[in-house]
């Protein structure tokens, strides 16, 4: 498929590198001075790896709302993913009018300050670079209420569990200085939608709703805290729900997000499938304009092909767009735990130091 060479060209800039989020580490505090160790002066931005129960990205949230009042799974026996989450999607009960869902703590706020204390302190001693940021990675609305809540109910709830949420971020932004902060808007489900791999409840134009859902959440991010998003087709035990056939959705997601945020967007993260070394894969990206002041990771990085395959990626994306750093497609919380320090020394090999 290739029809690129297999080093990116001399005029490409590929600068620094960004995780995603999830780090197969068993604590915070091994994920930054892991971090630190294999990459810290190509990051700008540092997540806590996403540990503990926030390991499968947003599943935990299943068992915030087996503890509310007002909705209940579908009847049936558990469906078990990985032996331990019941898949069974909820639904509202008779009657219940969903302004009045009363949320518990979702956990994303309690996280942020525990990691970020562990931050500061090795930040102090010297472990984390200075003028490093913290990275909190939230999930998009939609990104909880596509997969666990009942298609003929998704409109009703997405609302409620959006002020939820932008409680848990409200939390974070009173509890942690702006100038340490990064808030990244995770987006998958969108794609999904845009696919026509799930029924939308956007309405007849889904684009429009994904852009003005994420202007939204731009919004809620106040200016001197930076904001960016990961567009992600899916890591379901490491696969895409869909292989995009190329970046048109993506960048069409992109161009309506630094159009229609009412602030500026730090950075963006794409992925990039490991087959597509070619061209026109990256086409749709050369039509976005990206101002000066937004950095846009591509995920090009993957274990299976090392730096050889980045540079063979590079060199084609460069054909639309000659500047970018690199990240992996997605985050590798649920890779296996060895993998991990090779892949940050990937991310090192193939980015300039910032």
């Amino acid at each position: 498929m290739s029809t690129s060479t297999g080093n990116a060209p001399a005029s490409t800039s590929i600068r620094g590198a960004h995780l995603v989020g999830s780090v197969n580490l068993p604590d915070a505090e091994t994920v930054f001075r892991t971090v630190s160790a294999h990459l810290g002066d190509r990051l700008r931005r540092m997540p806590d790896g996403e540990v503990g129960e926030r390991f499968y990205w947003v599943q935990f949230q299943t068992a915030r709302f087996d503890r509310m009042d007002g909705i209940a799974r579908i009847p049936g026996e558990p469906l078990l993913l990985r032996g331990v989450f019941d898949g069974r999607p909820f639904r509202l009960e008779p009657g219940v009018d969903p302004d009045e869902l009363v949320f518990p703590d979702l956990g994303y706020a309690e996280a942020a300050l525990d990691s970020y204390a562990v931050f500061r302190r090795l930040r102090v001693e010297g472990v984390i670079a200075p003028g490093t940021r913290f990275q909190v990675s939230l999930p998009t609305p939609a990104g909880v209420v596509g997969p666990f809540v009942v298609p003929e109910d998704r409109a009703a709830f997405e609302p409620a569990y959006e002020r939820a949420l932008f409680g848990e971020l409200q939390r974070i932004l009173d509890g942690i200085p702006h100038a340490d902060l990064a808030i990244q808007w995770d987006t998958a489900v969108e794609f999904a939608l845009l696919e026509g791999r799930m029924p939308s409840w956007f309405g007849d134009d889904v684009l429009a709703g994904v852009v003005e859902r994420a202007a939204r959440q731009a919004a809620a991010v106040p200016a001197d805290v930076e904001v960016g998003y990961h567009l992600c087709y899916g890591d379901v035990e490491e696969q895409h729900f869909v292989q995009p056939g190329d970046a048109g959705h993506l960048a069409d997601v992109l161009r309506g997000i630094l159009t229609d945020a009412p602030r500026p967007v730090d950075w963006v993260h794409l992925p990039v499938p490991i087959e597509r070394d070619d061209d026109a894969y990256f086409a749709p990206l050369a039509g976005v304009a990206v101002p000066a002041g937004t950095e846009l990771y591509l995920g090009l990085l993957h274990h299976e092909d090392g730096v050889e395959g980045a540079r063979r990626r590079a060199a084609a994306a460069a054909t639309a767009v000659p500047t970018f750093g690199v990240g992996t497609e997605c985050g590798f919380g649920r890779g296996p735990s060895e993998r991990t320090p090779a892949l940050l020394d990937l991310h090192a090999a193939v980015a300039e130091a910032w």
